[in-house]
């Protein structure tokens, strides 16, 4: 099996693939597949990175990633909590090329316009929960019927799109291990100094070569992608460690100083630390 992309086990027949995933982390190797995922977060919490944007997950939320949208989970391994997900996976095809054309599957038009970014729930999440939780034990046929409920819900629900950039071309299988590459480096070091010298190494690829290279797979500089990934974790430290201060936070997340912490993290969350940290 390749890195990347990735390919989802199936019976040769099936069209809908039901998957549970329990273990304590998730498949932490950044990659892609040609099926349309669609999964809810029974335990766990972490990092998602879908395209060019870093994203948490946390129990209950209903994500749905879209074919071939690079997307790698990185579960937080300090929580006590096992992962647990359960996911549909299909094919706009799945069920013949013009099934979803179907004037009667009008409404669920949107849902695969959303997911070419992907998209989180805002609402509507007990009742698409209550309907992950009869697709472990339901015949092929339910669980077919419970696809179509399942997809009529997202197109009511409010949702936040998860990648705000799509690079429009396939990548190649080189491009895909140098890119997972960089994505695993940078999510295993970001609390320490990464220099551009580094991250290029690890590429293998000049300096320049790979910031080009990077911002146009991914329409941002490296380093923004860097200061996201760091943000995204002191978001969670002040929302759930009181016992640290900012400055502490600042420095586990990967922050040399106080005020490029403060700048950089109001740049991206629209409000510095100490007022977000205020909202709970």
């Amino acid at each position: 099996m390749k890195v990347y992309p990735f390919k989802i086990p199936k019976p040769e027949l099936d069209a809908l693939i039901f998957q549970e995933d329990m273990d304590s982390a998730f498949y932490d190797q950044l990659h892609e597949h040609e099926e349309i995922q669609i999964s809810i977060i029974i335990e766990g919490q972490g990092t998602l990175i879908v395209g060019d944007t870093v994203n948490d997950y946390k129990k209950d939320d209903v994500l749905i990633i879209g074919s071939r949208l690079p997307h790698v989970f990185k579960s937080d391994l300090i929580s006590q909590n096992s992962s647990h997900m359960l996911t549909l996976f299909f094919t706009k095809n799945s069920f013949g090329s013009q099934f979803f054309a179907l004037e009667e599957l009008k409404e669920l038009r949107s849902f695969f316009k959303r997911s070419k970014q992907g998209f989180k729930l805002l609402s509507h999440k007990k009742q698409t929960k209550d309907h992950f939780l009869k697709l472990k034990n339901a015949s092929k046929l339910t669980r077919f019927i419970l696809l179509l409920e399942l997809l009529q819900l997202t197109t009511k629900a409010n949702f936040k799109s998860l990648s705000s950039f799509i690079y429009d071309k396939k990548y190649t299988d080189n491009e895909g291990y140098r890119m997972r590459s960089v994505f695993e480096y940078t999510m295993n070091h970001f609390k320490t100094d990464i220099s551009l010298d580094a991250i290029s190494e690890v590429a293998n690829m000049t300096k320049n070569a790979f910031c080009k290279y990077f911002k146009k797979r991914t329409n941002k500089t490296y380093v923004q992608f860097l200061n996201e990934l760091r943000v995204e974790h002191a978001s969670k430290l002040l929302l759930n460690h009181f016992d640290l201060t900012i400055i502490e936070i600042a420095e586990i997340s990967g922050f040399n100083n106080i005020s490029n912490f403060n700048r950089t993290f109001k740049s991206i969350k629209s409000m510095n630390p100490s007022s977000f940290r205020k909202k709970v």
